[in-house]
């Protein structure tokens, strides 16, 4: 028997056993509990980065512990698959994007399997398969059916020199093209919209259905949602029949509109503006839609705009308002226009003071106009005087209405309800509820995606691919240059097709879905992965759904879990789903961050020094010889602070990757990658061999232990053993608080080392439960160790162990001695023992005796179970 701890030699004999155990393998008894242990799929980038190593490890031990508390377990993995990078790699190294997906599926596949992870390969995805985009056209289709899919026209980001279409993250900072270098302009295309805004209201109230979610996920979504109840009001333009319609909040400030703002592009801009302000409204409109969403709204940035020369007339004050455009109101939010209200809201304020726009208070704080006479006038009465307060900057808090009309000296509560229902009792407005959220834009014009399958037909519109033709396959035979818009489109043998209703030469849709839509159900195909049939056999994906335990990074805390959210809504209502929400618990694991060495007198990507550059005892730039700040942040290959998986693997195995990263933070905190600590790690798995190994060569004990004849340091290492029990279980139920649960184990691991009762059936219980509790955290080494001792069949079969309550319960405790208060001396009594047996006791011991002697006892204090205290004179 090796006495040395080698992991090389272990984890990949062990690795190649639970394969052929199946070990992994998902039951289809379903007389079991189930349990659904899921990681959010990673992009096959080609390589592990620590992130992913956290994320796995920290789902592998949820999914070993409940197959050992008797679950039925579904632990799969798959690859989010499609997506720009692949279409890169093809421009920049003329690889295509399909083999350069495979090749790095297959050597991220073999660095998990590496990492000893108990998932259950037979059930693995790759969302660029035809066999599985196959499924996600037709979950397409099952939306246009239901009047959830449609086209209209949408902005996108236009590269004029390569004429192509950009997604947002190949804008730069500065508004150009990350290839060609031009300045992108926003073009109108026909695109592909989700009714997502149809679930609106149910994916807002479901949230309450999700108690095993955190909080601040929830608050995300709930905001992105971003539900308003307010007014829809009307203001009729000036010589026309046609009216501005705005959706505001605060309807209680009506009477300070002092202009309306149209989004530049609303198709009332042209017919309200004067042909003395034309030329200057186009160019604004020119300049401004070349613009980002993120440019135009931007909080940091001044709000510009320009009057179009109409006026619209109030509805409450009957007085006429100038009409302007502004770059920060959007056409798709809302009804693409606003009223402005400088005196009451600090975006307009600025604006106003800008453009030297009237600024009309009518809220006031209820204090600044006690002394005014609020009485609203008559209907015949001409208000002659104003209500003046001075604020030097916006009023934005609920208050007393002032110059109001009719509602003046009403609250703005009253107010708000009292001014929609006269709109709508006059005909210019009405309650409405409103969402910030908007309908998914899904059309991407790329070629890796799933093609929309759909045909054009010049008689038929637009038309469905039929069921039997599904999957629409990506062609092979495909030039990737970047230019002239998607590669699809340009591949006419693949774009002109029959229409399937008519026979009439037709044309595909080009656009390819959105990678969202790809993850949007991936969790639901699992349960039924090989199924060459139909999506999924519903009896088997309801049987396993909803996830009970989903993890993955807090920077999908919106998107990725509201789209999968929407789709298993859909689906349900589609009759293949019998649940509403398809994650019972969710787990957003920190980031993983390293040691960074940062230049401050540098600027851009050029401030971080990669640390195999830097000297840590005398940090500084190996170019300019600065100091260097040192820091902790997320690993990334711009900062040069990353660690490689394979690389501490090699020093120090798996187990020792996976230990440091369970006990080094709680998991939904940030870990900082420290070498001392994985080092530590490495030393407990080591003592933890040392101590298995020289029992096992000691001898394994295999009596009976006969618990009413127990020797005191039996009786403290079977209450230290079934603490551990007790703490480690309770560490890893709801919050899974595994740094802690792996010091239960330290702490056994010690009890065990300090123990001198080694050849008593107790300690063999000690050595079994260490190994078995191991085993989640600690998989290659765990069934070693497990084998060593004896046992024929995997330490992963064996069952969670429980605590035995009697076990815990002390035969003594130990009990303070004071004299005046100070502590004299610690004293060993039985554990039943009550205040007069303790008085005996401690007055009996030596030392009490001795402090006590030739004085008078004024008074005693107990405290049972904790101290006696002896006052003397």
């Amino acid at each position: 028997m090796d006495s040395r701890y080698n992991p090389a030699a272990i984890e990949e004999k062990w690795q190649q056993t639970w394969a052929e155990l199946g070990l992994d393998k998902t039951p289809t008894d379903t007389s079991k509990p189930k349990f659904y242990a899921l990681s959010m799929f990673p992009y096959p980038s080609g390589s592990l980065h620590m992130g992913h190593v956290r994320n796995y490890t920290i789902t592998d031990v949820i999914a070993r512990l409940k197959r050992m508390q008797g679950y039925r377990v579904l632990h799969p993995m798959g690859w989010d698959a499609f997506g720009l990078p692949a279409e890169n790699a093809a421009i920049d190294r003329g690889v295509p994007p399909a083999k350069w997906t495979y090749q790095n599926i297959a050597q991220m596949r073999q660095q998990l399997k590496r990492l000893g992870l108990s998932i259950d390969w037979d059930s693995e995805v790759a969302t660029c398969s035809p066999d599985y985009y196959k499924w996600t056209q037709w979950i397409f289709l099952q939306f246009l059916q239901m009047g959830l899919a449609y086209q209209k026209e949408a902005a996108v980001n236009w590269d004029p020199i390569d004429h192509t279409v950009l997604a947002n993250e190949q804008v730069d900072s500065e508004g150009r093209s990350w290839r060609s270098g031009a300045k992108v302009e926003r073009k109108l295309l026909r695109q592909w919209f989700l009714k997502i805004t149809d679930y609106a209201e149910e994916l807002l109230q479901d949230l309450d259905k999700l108690p095993g979610w955190p909080e601040r996920v929830k608050l995300m979504q709930a905001n992105w949602i971003g539900k308003s109840t307010g007014a829809y009001l009307e203001f009729p333009i000036v010589g026309s029949d046609e009216k501005i319609a705005v959706y505001t909040t605060r309807p209680d400030t009506v009477f300070g509109v002092s202009y309306v703002v149209l989004a530049p592009e609303h198709p009332l801009t042209k017919q309200v503006t004067t042909k003395d302000q034309q030329a200057k409204v186009e160019a604004f409109i020119h300049e401004v839609t070349n613009q980002s969403e993120l440019e135009r709204t931007a909080e940091d940035k001044p709000k510009r705009g320009v009057p179009t020369g109409g006026k619209v007339i109030n509805p409450f004050t009957g007085e006429e308002v100038p009409i302007w455009i502004a770059d920060y109101v959007l056409y798709e939010y809302g009804t693409g226009a606003v009223m402005g209200v400088p005196a009451h809201d600090a975006r307009d304020f600025k604006f106003a003071q800008r453009y030297d726009l009237p600024i009309d208070f009518v809220i006031a704080d209820p204090k600044d106009v006690a002394g005014f006479d609020l009485t609203p006038p008559s209907e015949t009465e001409e208000v002659t005087q104003l209500v003046q307060v001075d604020y030097n900057e916006a009023y934005t808090e609920p208050g007393t209405l002032i110059n109001s009309g009719a509602f003046t000296g009403m609250n703005s509560t009253d107010a708000k309800q009292a001014i929609t229902k006269h709109a709508q009792e006059h005909g210019f407005g009405k309650e409405r509820v409103q969402y910030r959220l908007r309908d998914w834009l899904i059309s991407r014009q790329r070629y890796w995606g799933a093609p929309i399958p759909v045909i054009h037909c010049p008689n038929c519109g637009i038309v469905p691919v039929p069921d039997a033709d599904l999957p629409v396959q990506l062609p092979e035979e495909v030039e990737f240059t970047g230019r002239g818009g998607s590669p699809l489109a340009q591949l006419e043998s693949w774009v002109n097709v029959p229409c399937p209703t008519c026979g009439t030469p037709a044309k595909r849709e080009t656009d390819t879905m959105d990678t969202f839509i790809d993850s949007s159900w991936y969790f639901l195909r699992y349960p039924d992965a090989q199924n060459v049939q139909q999506i999924f056999e519903s009896g088997k994906t309801n049987d396993w759904m909803p996830v009970d335990q989903y993890v993955g990074g807090i920077e999908h805390a919106i998107l990725h879990l509201l789209y999968s959210r929407f789709f298993t809504k859909v689906l349900r209502d589609r009759g293949l789903l019998n649940f509403d929400e398809p994650f019972e618990r969710l787990l957003t694991q920190g980031m993983v961050q390293g040691l960074t060495y940062m230049n401050p007198n540098k600027g851009g990507k050029d401030k971080w020094i990669p640390s195999h550059l830097v000297d840590p005892n005398n940090p500084r730039d190996p170019q300019t010889g600065e100091p260097l700040q040192r820091l902790y942040a997320t690993m990334s290959k711009s900062k040069g602070n990353g660690v490689a998986p394979e690389d501490v693997i090699a020093k120090y195995g798996v187990d020792t990757a996976r230990m440091f990263i369970l006990f080094k933070a709680p998991p939904e905190k940030d870990l900082e990658w420290d070498e001392a600590d994985v080092e530590g790690q490495f030393r407990f798995l080591n003592r933890v061999w040392r101590l298995v190994t020289e029992y096992v060569e000691a001898g394994v004990c295999r009596k009976q232990a006969q618990l009413s004849d127990l020797s005191k340091p039996e009786k403290d290492l079977r209450r230290a053993v079934h603490t551990a029990i007790q703490a480690v279980t309770e560490d890893l139920e709801d919050e899974y608080q595994f740094n802690t649960a792996v010091s239960e184990l330290m702490k056994l691991s010690n009890a065990l080392t300090d123990a001198n009762c080694q050849n008593s059936p107790i300690y063999a219980e000690g050595i079994r439960t260490l190994v078995v509790m191991l085993a989640p955290f600690a998989p290659h080494i765990a069934d070693e160790l497990w084998h060593l001792l004896g046992n024929k069949s995997s330490v992963h079969t064996q069952g969670w162990p429980a605590f035995a309550p009697e076990a815990l319960v002390a035969d003594e405790i130990t009990v303070v001695i004071q004299i005046n208060g100070k502590k004299r001396a610690d004293i060993q009594v039985p554990a039943q023992a009550d205040k007069a047996a303790l008085e005996k006791f401690a007055l009996e011991s030596e030392v009490t005796q001795r402090y006590i002697e030739g004085k008078e006892i004024k008074k005693v204090i107990v405290v049972p179970g904790k101290l006696v205290n002896f006052v003397v004179v």
